[in-house]
Order: C-alpha cells, then sequence, then structure tokens
C-alpha cells in the first residue's frame, strides 16, 4: 500500500476523504499508532471523531488498526477534540486519536495524536509513516468498549468555572460537533444562549466552522446587533478553537483574548510563564509583565505549544488561530468551550463587559497573509531568506520560527507554514505609517530573494 507523504504533516496526519485518506490507509495508520503505543507502553487509546460526513466510516478503521496491534480502543464516540484529550486524562488511557478534519474543507479528514501524555508532532509523526514502510508492526487482538464522555466532561467544567452573574450569550457552532455540546454546558454554566448553526451537518451549509476568518463571523455579528445577547463565541469544525466578537460587532482576536486571561491567571498565581506564537501582537510582552508574569514567545503549531508549556511549566499559552491552552484549573491542552466558560467566568465579574473589551491594547495590523507556492518551496524561501535577509532598522530579528524581525515601533513576520505551502506574512505597528514602512522593508528583502514573487500586500 503507498502511504501518501502529503499526508503525515507537522502536527497532525491530513488528507482528502477517497484520494489520500482512505478507511484503508487510515486502518494501517492505525496499526502504527497502536505499535508506537505499545513501544511506550500504553494499553488503550480513547478515539473520537467530529461531524464530518466520513468520521464513522474512518474512525472504525481507526479502531480496527489500533486493535490489531494488542491495544485496547474506547470509542468515544462523536465529540468535540479536547473531549479526547479529556477522556485521556478522566479514564486514565493516557493516550487518545481524534479523527477529525478541524477547519478544513469538507472534504478533509485527518487524525489528531496523543500517546502516553505526549502529542505527537513533526518527528514523531514522521516515525509513523516509517514504522509502516519498515512493517515494524505489533500484532495482537485489542479489546473494544465504548463510553460517553459528554456528562463527565461538562461536570467536570461546571464544577471549575462559576460565573459571577447570569449571562446572555450567542453561539455559532458554523454546523461543527460542537453544536452538540456547546449550548447545554453554557447553559448549565447559568447563560441563557441564543443558538446559531448548532446542529452538526458535515456538509457545512451556512458558512465554514473556522472563526480564524472574519467572514465566518458575519451571521454571529448580525445577530449580536439585533439581539439582546452581550457577547457572542464562535467554535471551529472540532472545537479546539474560540472566536469571540462585542456587542458592537467588533472581533477580539485570540492574541486579545490571551490578555484578559493572562489577567485573570497572573491575579492569583504572579511570576507565572505565559506563552505565545510568534503570529501574536508584541503588545503582550508588556501587558504581562506588567501584570507581574513572565512572557515567552514560541513556535506556532499547537504541538510545539503543548511540548514547550511541558518543558517550562507555564500555566497559560495562546496562539495567534485561536488555540488556547490552561494548565492553571485544567490540564494544558486546547479546549474552545473551556476558553469560552473562563471567558465568561472573567467578563461576569466586570462593571462593563464592552468597556473592558474594548480597552484592550490595540495596533494597526493586518490579517494573516499568504504566498502560495509549490509543495517544499516555501522551506527553500524561508532558508534563503534567513541567510540572507538585511534589515538594518530591526532591534531584533528572531528565528525560532521563520523570521519575526522587531521594530521600535511594530513587527514584520515570515514563517513557513507547517500544514499547506505558504509563507504565512503578518504585520503589526503603532501606526499607519511605520505598518507601511516595515511592510516596504519586508518587500524589499522578498524580491531581493524572489524577484517574481507575487506578494499579497
Amino acid at each position: 500500500m503507498d502511504y501518501p507523504k502529503e499526508i503525515f504533516k507537522a502536527y497532525d496526519i491530513r488528507g482528502i476523504v477517497g484520494k489520500t485518506f482512505t478507511p484503508e490507509i487510515v486502518e494501517a495508520i492505525a496499526h502504527a499508532i497502536g505499535s508506537e503505543a505499545v513501544a511506550r507502553g500504553q494499553t488503550e487509546i480513547c478515539i473520537g471523531r467530529d461531524g464530518r460526513l466520513s468520521g464513522p466510516d474512518l474512525s472504525q478503521a481507526l479502531a480496527r488498526g489500533i486493535r490489531k496491534a494488542g491495544v485496547g480502543v474506547v470509542d468515544l464516540g462523536m465529540v468535540a477534540t479536547p473531549m479526547t484529550y479529556f477522556a485521556a486524562y478522566q479514564l486514565g488511557t493516557n493516550s487518545a486519536v481524534m479523527v477529525t478534519g478541524s477547519h478544513n474543507p469538507p472534504d478533509y479528514n485527518g487524525l489528531k495524536m496523543v500517546l502516553g501524555g505526549e502529542t505527537l508532532a513533526g518527528d514523531a509523526i514522521q516515525a509513523l509513516r516509517q514504522r509502516l514502510v519498515d512493517n515494524r508492526l505489533m500484532h495482537g487482538e485489542g479489546a473494544y468498549r465504548t463510553h460517553d464522555i459528554a456528562g463527565e466532561y461538562r461536570a467536570r467544567i461546571v464544577s471549575d468555572v462559576r460565573l459571577a452573574r447570569p449571562m446572555k450569550i450567542a453561539i455559532d457552532c458554523g454546523n461543527g460537533v460542537p453544536g452538540a455540546f456547546a449550548p447545554q454546558l453554557f447553559r448549565e454554566l447559568g447563560c441563557q444562549v441564543d443558538e446559531l448553526f448548532c446542529d452538526v451537518d458535515g456538509n457545512f451549509p451556512n458558512h465554514h466552522p473556522d472563526p480564524s476568518q472574519p467572514k465566518n463571523l458575519q451571521d454571529l455579528i448580525a445577530h449580536l446587533k439585533t439581539s439582546d445577547a452581550e457577547i457572542g463565541l464562535a467554535f471551529d469544525g472540532d472545537g479546539d478553537r474560540l472566536g469571540v466578537v462585542t456587542k458592537d460587532g467588533s472581533i477580539i482576536f485570540p492574541d486579545r483574548q490571551l490578555m484578559l486571561f493572562a489577567d485573570d491567571v497572573l491575579s492569583r498565581n504572579p511570576g507565572a510563564e505565559i506563552i505565545f506564537d510568534v503570529k501574536s501582537t508584541r503588545k503582550l510582552f508588556g501587558w504581562i509583565r506588567e501584570r507581574g508574569g513572565r512572557p515567552l514567545l514560541w513556535k506556532t503549531g499547537h504541538s510545539f505549544i503543548k511540548a514547550k508549556m511541558k518543558e517550562t511549566g507555564a500555566l497559560l499559552a495562546g496562539e495567534m488561530s485561536g488555540h488556547v491552552f490552561f494548565k492553571e484549573r485544567w490540564y494544558g491542552f486546547d479546549d474552545g468551550l473551556y476558553a469560552g466558560a473562563r471567558l465568561l467566568e472573567y467578563l461576569s465579574k466586570q462593571a462593563d463587559i464592552n468597556a473592558t473589551l474594548h480597552g484592550l491594547p490595540d495596533t494597526v495590523n493586518t490579517p494573516e497573509l499568504n504566498i502560495k507556492m509549490a509543495e517544499g518551496e516555501h522551506y527553500a524561501l524561508m532558508e534563503r531568506l534567513k541567510n540572507t535577509a538585511k534589515f538594518p532598522d530591526a532591534q531584533d530579528v528572531i528565528t525560532l520560527d521563520g523570521l519575526r524581525v522587531e521594530y521600535a515601533d511594530g513587527f514584520g513576520l515570515a514563517r513557513p507554514s507547517n500544514t499547506t505551502p505558504v509563507i504565512v506574512l503578518r504585520f503589526e505597528a503603532d501606526d499607519a505609517a511605520a505598518l507601511a514602512r516595515i511592510q516596504a522593508d519586508f518587500r524589499r528583502v522578498l524580491h531581493e530573494t524572489a524577484p517574481d514573487l507575487a506578494l499579497p500586500f
């Protein structure tokens, strides 16, 4: 069997259903996952699937493959990704695999994997493919059981999160799997809930479940303007990311959400380390330090962030893409539903929610901009840039994930995506003139390195 190289990504395994990602391929990969689990001393793995149409078949293939290695399967059925992570703790398996296409188009699906408490990423994912190629597979007959985790998951959050007052909220699940769980969770927390697109439908008939794209928040924005809901929460297709919209339709992007969470966590844990990725606002450095915390900039990617949290003991981390990781009072994995609950807990104590949200420090900035390239070319270009690009006006050039160039009044970022063959760009500055100057500096080095490149700015 052919195991397409391109599906083994940096943070997960992901492909096109029926082409590069079939039940046969998934069963084979699952056999390798089960074999790796045995090598790590694991005996049982929790599995779940999101609301995609291909989920049931692929989930069955996953179970078959894991059991072939002699490893037991606990099938959670259709759940949000963080619920599989939670089940790994709650049921003591320490291992979980989720069948999810996350925010990819409907014809995609994939696997997110945790073995023995470690989120598989990078070399560990490539090693699964190598295990298949080398036929280093264990053989046995693993047990199979089902478990409904939803009640325990909700109860754990409701026992932890306390709203200071009842709130009226709107939630948009974009027909993703959080729709099966979020409305009840937030009602149990004491909220009145207006539901938008909370019926799970793998065709995603209304808009795509990706709250990082402002176009996918327009229905929620429109609803908030005409209803008496105080705030809007949006979730991605598998529930590990959160979008936030204010009453007047402003989007509170995840790096600014992290400011609120940092304020909250540091109020109880002075001196705590807080991690954010290279795409995030530079305002986080000062904000965290002012509250007695230690800011740490790190690589983009949920598995990289989780590994860094383990290494440093950080209590909180966040990514510009919407993943938020609470170690304080929670388990350190990214969970959009839990993040939403923690946000409401914080906001319910504020005298004026909108004043709090609009009072966050802001900048002039761009959304994520992408330069599309052929497979592998983006890494080659990035290497050339790192070796040759000169930024005479920069205060600092950070190379831990692409190039993040810090100026006195802003920053520019160019990094290779680990999921698609694009260079990701982002710019932020104190004012429009500074933004234009920083973009011009990046335009210059990009054209010096690749004169024919079509730039999106």
